[in-house]
């Protein structure tokens, strides 16, 4: 059952989690667009290597949030990486992509093979520890999420450019720090892919609610049954998505329906 007395455990991780929504679903729906699926995942699995670098060497990890700029700067080179080969091998790109994940996965693995506690710190990775959010964590991710929103809604062709690329690194980054690498490609790709085919001047908002749906529906069944949080909420949101979509059919096909009256007419 739920405990009332968990809310101070899960409004930080809820906090968190309208972080993550608050651009993911912007930079989504343009992976989408570009058909590029796989770069979430290329770039968050570089993002987390980076923090398996730092965590390793202890020259790094001593210095001075190392834990934020070292991953950052993994990702950036790894985002514009992806941006150099979008110009060249345009039509070999996910494959690319995809192959660019699993090298930094199997690295990762690698890298961590030999250290005792390199299991615990993969799995903190992959699935995050969302319910164990704390305020102090949300200060930079807000901070840099607002100035994402911000420079999207001056200049929205800056998602179209190469600008998308160093965005979408630093978002990446903060995220998987706070909800790990399988989260941040469900929080993208699943909102992104629930109102795609959803044509109405409400499309962003209705991806949104079918984000925040997801997560309080995660977060909630997370703390009532003691549950994997990351886990919890990557099944609730493609529980959200598949409702979406399939009510969304529904509504299309009368309307299917009534445009080929008319045309018969």
């Amino acid at each position: 059952m739920f405990d009332t007395d968990l809310l101070s455990i899960l409004f930080p991780a809820f906090v968190a989690g309208i972080l993550v929504l608050s651009t993911h679903v912007v930079l989504g729906q343009q992976v989408l667009k570009r058909g590029i699926i796989f770069i979430d995942l290329a770039i968050a699995q570089v993002a987390a290597l980076g923090a398996i670098v730092a965590h390793l060497n202890h020259d790094i990890e001593h210095l001075p949030y190392s834990h934020v700029w070292m991953p950052a700067l993994f990702a950036l080179a790894g985002a514009g990486f992806i941006a150099w080969l979008s110009k060249r091998m345009a039509d070999e790109l996910e494959a690319i992509i995809g192959c660019f994940y699993v090298l930094a996965a199997v690295a990762a693995m690698l890298l961590l093979s030999n250290d005792p506690h390199g299991a615990e710190m993969l799995k903190q990775l992959m699935s995050g520890q969302i319910l164990w959010v704390n305020w102090s964590q949300l200060i930079l991710p807000a901070s840099v999420s607002a100035c994402i929103l911000l420079l999207i809604s001056i200049k929205p062709a800056l998602l179209d450019g190469r600008g998308f690329y160093i965005m979408f690194a630093l978002v990446i980054t903060l995220s998987v720090e706070l909800v790990g690498v399988y989260l941040v490609f469900s929080t993208l790709i699943l909102p992104a892919l629930a109102v795609n085919k959803y044509h109405a001047r409400f499309k962003l908002p209705a991806a949104y609610a079918v984000g925040l749906v997801g997560y309080i529906s995660g977060l909630v069944l997370s703390a009532s049954f003691d549950l994997p949080s990351g886990a919890a909420i990557v099944a609730t949101l493609a529980i959200s998505t598949i409702l979406f979509r399939l009510v969304l059919g529904r509504k299309a096909q009368p309307q299917k329906r009534d445009q080929e009256k008319l045309i018969r007419n």
